[in-house]
């Protein structure tokens, strides 16, 4: 079995990962940030060319850039969050290299994504964040796509992953504004600065989905968040019904939700 931790910023995803992680000990561990078969958020995605670049543009780090890249076919993947150096301009010049907020067309976005989980031949893992969040917030934000075409793209995901032994364990934040407060309090600096929420309220502003529907400061993200929440439920509920069990973000009892059928409907039980 392989599961996928989903539900919205502050619903509790990194506790429950490692939860599952301690349940779980040979299992593998993908969190935000780690090379990951299936997902590529906070990860460079380079030609050889690119990435020779780089290794010659930052001499002084060759061997923790090196250390953190890994092959696929013909693509270098750098976990550049990975490196930790106060070398200036080095982790906003990696970034440009990401496949996310259109730096790539959506048909060679969703070629990489669905290309990356059907060569994926792994068991026994857990992912934190790799089957929704990222994708579904590129999705609405830079393509600006619907519903139907957010859904549609997850039918393809379906097929692609036919025949795989998977759970989506989805955390349900019924108060959306008092989990962005607890996170936003949550994620501050060691003199108490907020680091998470102006980073995320000025990605969405800046977003085309942002600026055409005017959705600004903390109004604007809980907004944003209602509708991504309602997207994925959908597609939980009409492409992964299956799949799916739906615990009540930081009020479910693990052991149940483990033995749970997966019909979608286990957080009305809790």
């Amino acid at each position: 079995m392989n599961y996928f931790v989903e539900g919205i910023q502050g619903a509790g995803k990194s506790t429950l990962v490692g939860r599952l992680a301690e349940h779980f000990p040979k299992y593998r561990v993908f969190r935000e940030g780690d090379y990951n078969p299936v997902e590529l958020a906070w990860c460079a995605y380079m030609t050889e060319a690119q990435y020779e670049k780089v290794l010659a543009r930052y001499e002084s780090l060759r061997e923790e850039i090196i250390a953190n890249t890994y092959t696929e076919g013909d693509r270098r993947i750098v976990t550049y969050t990975r490196v930790i150096t106060d070398v200036p301009g080095f982790h906003k010049d990696l970034e440009q290299y990401e496949i996310y907020n259109n730096r790539v067309s959506r048909a060679e976005f969703e070629e990489i994504i669905l290309g990356r989980y059907a060569r994926w031949n792994g068991d026994e893992s857990i992912f934190e964040c790799s089957i929704f969040q990222n994708i579904v917030e590129n999705q609405i934000l830079f393509y600006e796509m619907n519903d139907d075409e957010i859904v549609a793209f997850f039918l393809r995901l379906k097929a692609v992953l036919a025949g795989r032994d998977f759970r989506i364990l989805y955390l349900e934040a019924d108060d959306i504004a008092g989990s962005l407060q607890i996170i936003r309090k949550e994620r501050v600096d060691a003199n108490g600065v907020e680091m998470w929420f102006p980073l995320m309220v000025g990605f969405l502003e800046e977003s085309p989905h942002g600026r055409r529907h005017g959705l600004k400061g903390f109004d604007g993200l809980v907004k944003h968040m209602e509708h991504r929440k309602a997207v994925e439920k959908r597609i939980l509920t009409e492409v992964f019904p299956e799949q799916t069990v739906i615990l009540r973000s930081k009020q479910y009892d693990l052991d149940a939700a483990l033995c749970a059928g997966g019909d979608g409907s286990y957080w009305h039980a809790i």
